[in-house]
């Protein structure tokens, strides 16, 4: 673990975690519905901020563990690091985060994340901190806009009737016609698919949720049987020489 053992978080305001996620994380966007924030420090400065939230659609996700309250979970939705934090330091962010959460919020009892292969990678740091994989998805949702920039569809599809820059300070709804339609926004847009795959990860703090799972655990050596090992986008081959699934090193920004 080296220096990773060294870093140390503290609970931060939006007001601090939102700038730094803007600069650092790959999507150059936060997520507005998160309620909780850690800044990861090294030597007394800060060098990552962790944010946890509501999922933007709570009714999706609340289901693959029965039983579950309405706020019994929270998504891992922002992991942004800079390049001064040592190597491993993004589990031990992790580990240290959870260990608070359970302490702290004891109402909690699984948390969920997901990998964005399309723009950053497959989940190594979900792999290497005991989360399970739960679902590997070719993406369906997350679209390349003509300036660079990546829009989901459950971000507009939540957000119907904001105006959208790309449509010319037009909503969804004006250009799709009051329809939930991924295909008109994308031709108005000039928005195209990107390739790629996402993939699911819980993690238990509860171990008793663990009893309660509604979907299967997926094997982590299905990410490379499917083709779905990539990294920025690009697909990557992690095998050893006797065909076996090797993990790739855990990315600054990955998630």
């Amino acid at each position: 673990m080296g220096r990773a053992k060294q870093i140390i978080l503290k609970v931060i305001p939006s007001q601090v975690a939102n700038p730094f996620i803007l600069k650092h994380h790959y999507s150059g966007k936060k997520v507005n519905n998160s309620v909780l924030h850690f800044g990861v420090f090294l030597d007394g400065k800060m060098h990552g901020v962790m944010s946890y939230g509501p999922s933007l659609v709570k009714a999706h996700i609340i289901g693959l563990v029965a039983g579950t309250g309405w706020n019994e979970y929270l998504e891992l939705n922002r992991m942004a690091f800079d390049s001064v934090l040592p190597r491993n330091s993004e589990s031990r962010a992790i580990a240290l985060s959870i260990k608070l959460i359970k302490k702290y919020a004891p109402h909690v009892k699984w948390v969920i994340s997901f990998a964005d292969a399309c723009s950053c990678g497959d989940g190594a740091i979900y792999r290497a901190s005991n989360f399970v994989l739960t679902a590997i998805k070719e993406n369906e949702g997350l679209m390349l806009l003509p300036d660079g920039s990546v829009v989901h569809k459950l971000t507009l599809e939540s957000q119907p009737t904001n105006p959208r820059p790309e449509l010319g300070g037009r909503t969804f709804f004006d250009v799709t016609g009051g329809r939930f339609s991924i295909k008109t926004y994308m031709a108005a847009a000039g928005a195209k698919l990107q390739h790629g795959f996402q993939l699911r990860y819980i993690y238990f703090i509860d171990p008793t949720a663990r009893d309660r799972l509604t979907v299967p655990i997926i094997p982590f050596s299905k990410i490379d049987e499917i083709g779905a090992s990539m990294y920025k986008g690009a697909q990557i081959i992690r095998r050893t020489e006797h065909g076996q699934s090797k993990g790739n090193h855990a990315q600054s920004n990955t998630e």
